[in-house]
């Protein structure tokens, strides 16, 4: 009986040894396919941003100017989510199947009481060579330039901590006696595997400037 109990009691030992080893190298696993999308990402994530002119500036937030710019847009439909739609079309999911680098911001804005979402295109591309979308609900668009009030902000994107970020330059922009004529814009930099405290992170509205 005791003998049994002995051998139990190591073949215990020796699976929890086995189940402790597995668990490590499958930590090691995830660890490397998260590292392996942090580089993928990255290669996609693109380099330019969407010039812009500081016109005034304070503690809180800036005035930017910016020209127009072409963009490619969607509004949530269906069940594809509006990035992957927007992200095929840069993949080559085109007219021409030309891959597209990535801008930066992507911004989100209500319109018509859906959410639009809407990728930057490179300055190279204009109303004439843009391909044009293979999906009939991703559109190409020219985004108005003007003056936005602007406050940056790091930690997560989501929905709580852009709320509670455009709540604060809203209640400046009051304060300030500056006329607000766009709804909300939220703008992302950063992939997903960006560290919250690296993120950045900007509530926009599009503003009247005297």
């Amino acid at each position: 009986m005791e003998q049994n109990l002995y051998k139990l009691t190591k073949r215990h030992k020796i699976l929890n040894i086995k189940l402790f080893k597995f668990m490590k190298n499958l930590k090691q696993i995830i660890q490397l396919f998260c590292f392996l999308g942090i580089l993928t990402y990255s290669n996609v994530m693109a380099n330019e941003e969407a010039n812009y002119e500081i016109i005034d500036k304070n503690d809180i937030y800036e005035i930017r100017k910016y020209s127009d710019r072409l963009a490619v847009e969607t509004l949530t439909s269906g069940i594809d989510s509006n990035f992957r739609k927007l992200f095929n079309y840069i993949s080559g999911r085109n007219d021409t199947e030309e891959k597209i680098k990535m801008t930066t911001p992507v911004t989100q804005i209500e319109k018509n009481g859906n959410m639009s979402m809407q990728f930057y295109l490179p300055s190279k591309f204009n109303s004439d060579n843009v391909p044009n979308p293979s999906r009939e609900d991703v559109k190409i668009i020219i985004i108005e330039g003007g003056y936005y009030a602007v406050l940056r902000y790091s930690g997560r994107a989501s929905d709580g901590n852009f709320l509670k970020h455009k709540k604060i330059l809203e209640n400046e922009l009051q304060k300030n006696k500056i006329s607000i004529i766009s709804p909300p814009i939220r703008a992302t930099y950063d992939s997903p595997f960006t560290l919250p405290m690296n993120r950045r992170n900007e509530a926009m509205f599009k503003v009247e400037m005297n």
